[in-house]
């Protein structure tokens, strides 16, 4: 079990908010397979503040997602401020603050990883996001602006300090994005520096590496982002591994293809089939990652443009019967 403030959650695996993915259908699926805790898409407090009918789609959920966690983006007292005027009227169980995000876009407007280059800043509008709201503030970091800037561990103390329950900590500095090696050792030093629970990210595409994660760190959670893309198995995968030190076989041709169906028609019925098909077109490619001889089928795919069209081309895969490979290796 992990507590995140007066919440408490059955299990410590988590899907991590990604944009343009964790819309209420993925999460539905996700948390059918072990997703104890999902975020929607990041939300900036800017955009929250106008009350897009964009946002209130990204907010919409059910009573099937929970527990649910928001996540914030911004770095200017007043939008955030106004975000959480409006936040007020939605239902969810945790709020994040992002202060991980690497994007350029986003760091050039002090916002998301930027925000670790001035620790004292962030810890002001850490403090400023636990006064607006009853429910536990959690953080996420990244070890750090660059290789020569890590400083993780003085940003989680300055976190707790704030008022902060939980700290997500992605193992990578700005710099280096998504590459490189995760550095488990910081995550391990942040833990050794708070109380509050440490929650680690970075490179969880299989159990074993979820397990190495928890061996290498003796974080209290994991986080899983890119590993649950195309792949709501991977929960499953690691919860079953934790418990038993063995892995499960990857997914056979039909149940992949029976969950490719499912995750259509739950896109369907949210968005309408016009834009549900269109959203639901990078999912096939992720669905299908790894299978030989599927180039023709993905290009199918992308032309469709009705749900019947896509359901036609999901039947032909099971044709192919060439299974992905498990992600299972450890680094």
């Amino acid at each position: 079990m992990l507590k995140i403030g007066d919440l408490k959650l059955k299990s410590n695996l988590i899907l991590a908010p990604m944009a343009g993915v964790t819309d209420l259908p993925f999460r539905t699926l996700n948390h059918r397979f072990g997703a104890e805790l999902a975020f929607i898409e990041m939300l900036n407090c800017r955009s929250l503040g106008h009350k897009s009918k964009k946002t209130a789609q990204m907010m919409s959920t059910n009573e099937t997602d929970r527990p649910l966690g928001v996540q914030l983006l911004g770095c200017e007292p007043a939008y955030i401020e106004r975000a959480m005027d409006v936040l007020e009227k939605y239902r969810f169980d945790v709020l994040d603050f992002n202060a991980a995000c690497p994007e350029r876009k986003v760091t050039r407007r002090g916002e998301g990883a930027s925000l670790l280059q001035n620790p004292p800043k962030l810890q002001q509008l850490l403090k400023l996001v636990v006064r607006r709201t009853e429910k536990p503030v959690t953080v996420k970091i990244r070890t750090g602006w660059d290789k020569d800037s890590v400083n993780a561990g003085e940003v989680a103390r300055l976190a707790e300090d704030a008022g902060v329950r939980a700290i997500f900590i992605h193992g990578r500095t700005k710099q280096q994005l998504y590459a490189g090696s995760v550095d488990y050792k910081t995550i391990r030093q942040v833990k050794k520096s708070v109380k509050i629970p440490v929650i680690g990210s970075g490179d969880v595409f299989s159990a074993a590496l979820a397990q190495k994660m928890f061996d290498e760190t003796g974080c209290d959670g994991i986080l899983v982002a890119r590993g649950a893309l195309g792949n709501p198995w991977i929960f499953e995968q690691i919860r079953h591994y934790l418990k038993t030190g063995k892995e499960l076989p990857a997914p056979a041709m039909e149940e992949i293809t029976r969950v490719m169906k499912e995750h259509l028609e739950l896109c369907v019925d949210f968005f309408g089939e016009k834009f549900g098909v269109i959203i639901y077109r990078k999912f096939f490619g992720w669905y299908t990652k790894g299978f030989r001889k599927i180039r023709a089928l993905r290009e199918a795919a992308t032309g469709a443009k009705t749900q019947a069209a896509v359901l036609g081309v999901i039947d032909q895969i099971g044709c192919l019967r060439y299974p992905r490979p498990a992600a299972s290796s450890v680094k």
